[in-house]
């Protein structure tokens, strides 16, 4: 077993924490539905989707339902990509409807409808980048990847490096530690990215971290330091009311519940301010979410 690089006298090697934290994932883990034998790759592949800024909560209901409708990705690449951003709901940043639906198209048409199992051919599936082939590949296919989620990210941040929150953007000292604490054989090293996920899900949050629980507490960086307050760049703060995101939401909630095109003033109807309207809507005309029809409509796209 390879340990990692030591950063301070305080870094524990790699080796110390793959037992603890995996056996705490094997008493603790939450019985998820993608996490599930059945659920298969496709069911693996939707949730990474689906949970990219969105909690567990949320996702449950959207999943089992987008799950039961298309089972395969042939059955979602069947239909138009309108009723996969109708089907995603309120889950946010419906673009990733369409990217879901995109890799679904590719999977069917170069792929015999089976998600790939190698990370080459995943990362090259539209709207697929480095984490979710990582993490399809690992949590589907039990491969050797270093899975770098904010939850993961966190924990190697306090346990390892000793630092309270990671950068804003991931870093290539962070994947390089991701790989340092890989542990060498493929099975393990899948539960590995999987229980350090969850840890940072359930234990080491973002606030009020539950050290306590922590199975690796007692060799944890940060903890050892005396918790040193965050020093870095501010942290990017999630805002929603009043922000165009809000009204691209409120836009796409009507032509969701509409059964045909709606005119405009359907539109014009869910947000005041005219300017910031118009921007919303030709952001998601943009973005392929919304498609305007030659007699002043719009709907969703079907193309």
């Amino acid at each position: 077993m390879t340990a990692m690089t030591s950063t301070s006298p305080q870094t524990p090697p790699a080796a110390s924490l793959h037992t603890p934290v995996i056996g705490w994932f094997e008493q603790h883990a939450r019985d998820l539905p993608w996490r599930r034998p059945e659920a298969g790759a496709w069911g693996v592949m939707v949730s990474e989707f689906m949970l990219q800024q969105t909690p567990v909560s949320r996702v449950l209901p959207v999943y089992e339902q987008w799950l039961a409708r298309w089972p395969r990705p042939a059955d979602l690449a069947a239909e138009a990509p309108g009723e996969a951003v109708r089907a995603w709901g309120r889950l946010g940043y419906p673009r990733r409807a369409l990217r879901l639906h995109g890799a679904a198209q590719a999977i069917a048409e170069r792929h015999g409808g089976d998600v790939p199992s190698e990370h080459a051919q995943l990362l090259a599936l539209p709207g697929i980048g480095e984490y979710t082939a990582a993490a399809v590949a690992s949590f589907a296919y039990g491969q050797r990847h270093a899975v770098l989620d904010t939850n993961v990210r966190r924990v190697f941040a306090r346990a390892a490096t000793g630092i309270q929150y990671p950068p804003n953007a991931t870093t290539a000292a962070e994947r390089k530690l991701a790989r340092a604490l890989l542990p060498e054989e493929d099975e393990r090293a899948a539960r590995w990215a999987a229980a350090t996920m969850e840890l940072g899900a359930l234990v080491c949050t973002a606030r009020n971290e539950d050290c306590d629980r922590c199975p690796i507490a007692s060799r944890c960086a940060w903890r050892l330091a005396g918790k040193p307050a965050y020093e870095g760049p501010p942290r990017k703060a999630q805002t929603y009311a009043g922000t165009d995101r809000q009204v691209r939401g409120r836009l796409l909630t009507v032509l969701r519940d509409a059964l045909n095109p709606v005119p405009q003033a359907a539109l014009d109807a869910v947000w005041e301010e005219p300017v910031q309207r118009a921007r919303a809507l030709d952001g998601l005309v943009a973005d392929g979410l919304v498609e305007p029809l030659a007699d002043g409509r719009y709907r969703l796209p079907l193309t």
